[in-house]
Order: structure tokens, then C-alpha cells, then sequence
């Protein structure tokens, strides 16, 4: 199961889903309400648990067990609540290119201050401010919300056409774990080394007890890197979903 991040719907997912299914793979390509060809949904009261919701219904209501549960950039805070909620439904928690957040903590909490506020001014400019309007070619093109490696401008092109406004609750409510901070599933991390950070230098971060890397300074994640920018599922789809049926099949 595929959860896109901030602005994104199942669609960002397309290349990767297509390879995923043609090794055998039942995938399903997630699309949180709001967004994407869910958008005539948007309202005001969408948070972090109406995205919950969505994919802990999308597992029970389709049966589904045994399944790895991938999460990219937004979508972390996403599948961290999902695997406290329904654990047993779940394999194993891919964070890619995002990192797990404490319980009580919200996506605005960790963000830069440089983010926080170029996000805060975007959504008080549309006027109704309940929604992060999507970030224009130049503002993607800064890295100021993800590196650009490996994105061509095909790509920028359709990430400014299909992408769609985030309504702006989810990023700003706090993450609520009910049964405490217990490392249920397997847990696996996918960095996106190019303009980020790539596993040697995690270690060495790791090593010294910076608290950056204190979410993966567990023994028991399974830590891989990819070469490429913050859209892997755009720049280098092949080797992702190469990746993904990796980590499936244990």
C-alpha cells in the first residue's frame, strides 16, 4: 500500500505501481481525502486522523494483511498512526524519505523555520486559510520542500498539474498513538541521498548521539538509500519498486 505525501494523490504512484504488478504484487495506490482525484472532498475539518481513517478503512474494508505499508514524505506521520492503530493488518512501515514523529508532535513542529513560515504566509495568501496552496515550479526548484535531483522537467510539469492544495489541519495536528511508543512492525527507512542524507552519514550521526537521527538509532530498522532527489517515485521509479519487492519479500 502506497501513501503519497503533501499535495499528492495515487497518481504520483503510476510507473511504480505498474512494476510493483508486473512482479506479482497486489498494490494499492492510496489517495487521502481532499486530494488528488479526491479533491471535490476538501473541507476545513480534514486532519491528520480523517488521513488515518482512510487507509486503516482501506485495510479492513478490503481484508488485507500481511501488507507493507509505504509512507513518503507527509504520509510518515500517516503510517506511524496506522501501525499503532492496526498492527496486525501490517508486514512491515516504509518511511520513505520521511522520518518517524514522536507521539504529540505534528508535521509544523519539525519543520524549518524557513518552511514553516514560507508555508504559514502561502496558506493566510489564499484567503480562506485552511489550505497550503501547492508550491509553483520555482518554489520546488529552491529544494526548500524536498531536493529536485533527478526530476525532469517533465516531472516538475506534472507535479504543478496534478498536484492539489493540502488542507492545511493535517499538518499542523499532533500525531496521537494509543498504544504508546512500541515498535510493533517491522520498520524500514528509504533515504533519498542526492541533496539529503544517505546511510553512512546517518550512522556516523547515529554514533555521535545526535538527536536528528535518534528515530532510526534503533538496532532493529532496516536502513536502504536510493540516488535521487525527494520524488523517487518520479526520478527513478524502476529502481523503487526493485526496492519495495525487496523489502515484501523480507
Amino acid at each position: 500500500m502506497l501513501v503519497p505525501g503533501a499535495c499528492l494523490g495515487g497518481w504520483v504512484w503510476r510507473n511504480v505501481t505498474r512494476q510493483l504488478r508486473a512482479m506479482g504484487h497486489d498494490v494499492y495506490p492510496v489517495t487521502l481525502t481532499g486530494l488528488g482525484e479526491r479533491v471535490h472532498l476538501a473541507h476545513p475539518g480534514i486532519d491528520l486522523e480523517t488521513h488515518v481513517a482512510d487507509v486503516v478503512n482501506l485495510l479492513a474494508y478490503n481484508a488485507l494483511e500481511d501488507v507493507v505499508l509505504v509512507g513518503h514524505s507527509y504520509a510518515g506521520i500517516v503510517i506511524r498512526a496506522v501501525a499503532d492503530r492496526v498492527p496486525q493488518r501490517l508486514n512491515a512501515v516504509v518511511y520513505l524519505d520521511t522520518s518517524p514523529l514522536p507521539d504529540g508532535m505534528a508535521i509544523a513542529d519539525v519543520q524549518s523555520p524557513q518552511q514553516r513560515e514560507l508555508q504559514r504566509l502561502a496558506v493566510a495568501a489564499q484567503g480562506d486559510g485552511w489550505r497550503w496552496p501547492v508550491p509553483d515550479h520555482d518554489a520546488l526548484a529552491t529544494g526548500t520542500f524536498g531536493s529536485i535531483s533527478g526530476l525532469s522537467e517533465e516531472n516538475l510539469q506534472l507535479l504543478t498539474r496534478l498536484a492539489t492544495p493540502q488542507p492545511y489541519a493535517t499538518m499542523t495536528s499532533p500525531l496521537h498513538l494509543e498504544h504508546g511508543d512500541v515498535a510493533a512492525v517491522r520498520r524500514v527507512a528509504i533515504f533519498c541521498a542526492a541533496g539529503g542524507i544517505d546511510i553512512a552519514h546517518l550512522r556516523k550521526l547515529i554514533a555521535r548521539g545526535d538527536p536528528r537521527a535518534a528515530p532510526f538509532a534503533d538496532a532493529d530498522w532496516q536502513l536502504h538509500d536510493l540516488p535521487t532527489g525527494h520524488w523517487p517515485m518520479l526520478s527513478l521509479p524502476g529502481p523503487l519498486a526493485d526496492l519495495l519487492g525487496e523489502i515484501a519479500r523480507g
